[in-house]
């Protein structure tokens, strides 16, 4: 019998993919599915884009690159980082990634052991807390509470702080919720802070150009009293609708770049050459094509608070950044991952169950507007008429 180790009993997953295969099964049998559980924009990626890909290949570029990037992809990060948040960033602190998620795996993997205790969002991004466990760690959830506007209390963040915390996780603008949180907190969290010198930061910014009503978004990168221990995680899955490009990008503190590379080094070597050629062609070409994708988002998310709230004992607060709806559905008698699942079943809606992104989560789903108002305009139809009709299980 072959025996793997125990840390893979620990080690957990991300739902939205389990019920995105559920959603393409059903289309498969013929059923009309309108899927508002993934987290993708539903646009092209911008044609200058695709084409330095294609360009780098008829150029040549198919052999490795360095782990931590090819130079001009990483001078175009720190330039588009200073442009936007202010800060000066060495290229030579910034990684090239295949995805977000790296990022989040390898700090976790740096700080968390037995023993430590890792401080993550919850309701949350659920890789955070798999990883977390994966280590041995101790997961210690932040609360994000909707009576906070789903974003999070620095006192509150602040009093969970242990002498065995070792990495603090943020997120804003937040997954699941779309939650930001405003400028005046974070300048009361960083300030609170310095009595934990001991403490690092992931900062997960990667909805950072999805904010919306005028709101700016406050980078961690702004405060350079915590940048020797703020990992910075970032990328163009969601800005330039790259989700399957696999590209991110992440800022390290001097003393942990080395580790970062060497895990890349270990594991991935290098990100694909040709797709290093499209990230920098996003960052350094015209950017018409963010704007526009986050005016659409904006006016679907008007669309889809509006329908929620007319929905019977449903209630959504308006999302700030990123594209999710995260309506409170506890007045409707349903839990809510039985709900998730009988709107999929039954509704032909997609969507996913608050508790899949945390233990606050519970009474809460998520509904991702990365769809056409026209098939939000007919989910939420459906979910009222699925309301109206079936009792809870």
């Amino acid at each position: 019998m072959l025996h793997t180790v125990d840390a893979f009993s620990r080690i957990g997953e991300e739902n939205a993919f389990a019920v995105l295969a559920r959603a393409t099964d059903l289309a498969r049998q013929g059923r009309d599915i309108i899927n508002l559980g993934i987290g993708q924009p539903d646009f092209r990626t911008p044609d200058h884009i695709v084409e330095a890909a294609i360009q780098a290949l008829r150029d040549g570029h198919h052999g490795y690159t360095p782990a931590t990037g090819i130079l001009p992809l990483r001078e175009a990060v720190a330039a588009d980082i200073l442009k936007r948040t202010g800060a000066e960033v060495s290229p030579e602190r910034v990684l090239i990634v295949p995805g977000g998620k790296v990022t989040m795996y390898m700090a976790i993997l740096m700080f968390g052991e037995p023993g430590a205790d890792i401080m993550y969002p919850d309701p949350g991004f659920p890789i955070y807390r798999s990883m977390i466990e994966y280590t041995g760690a101790r997961p210690i959830p932040v609360p994000i509470r909707e009576e906070n506007g789903f974003a999070f209390s620095a006192e509150e963040t602040l009093s969970l702080i242990t002498p065995q915390t070792r990495l603090l996780i943020l997120n804003s603008p937040a997954n699941p919720t779309g939650g930001v949180t405003p400028k005046a907190e974070i300048d009361k969290l960083v300030a609170g802070l310095a009595r934990f010198p001991d403490v690092a930061i992931m900062s997960d910014e990667i909805y950072g150009q999805m904010t919306y009503d005028g709101l700016a978004h406050q980078s961690l990168m702004s405060y350079p009293e915590i940048r020797d221990r703020l990992i910075l995680l970032d990328g163009w899955s969601k800005t330039y609708a790259m989700t399957g490009w696999r590209m991110g990008f992440s800022v390290w503190p001097d003393k942990l770049y080395e580790n970062a590379r060497k895990l890349a080094v270990n594991s991935y070597s290098c990100v694909n050459a040709s797709a290093q050629y499209a990230g920098l062609a996003a960052l350094t070409g015209p950017q018409d094509a963010v704007h526009a994708m986050v005016a659409e988002f904006d006016r679907r998310r008007r669309v889809v608070t509006e329908g929620l709230n007319a929905l019977p004992n449903v209630s959504a607060a308006v999302p700030k950044g990123a594209f999710y709806a995260f309506p409170n559905v506890s007045k409707t008698g349903w839990k809510a991952k039985p709900l998730a699942s009988a709107l999929l079943e039954k509704a032909g809606v997609a969507t996913i169950g608050g508790p899949d992104f945390g233990v606050y989560g519970e009474g809460y789903i998520r509904l991702s507007y990365a769809n056409s108002t026209e098939n939000i305009r007919k989910a939420l139809a459906r979910i009222g008429e699925f309301l109206d009709s079936e009792r809870p299980a």
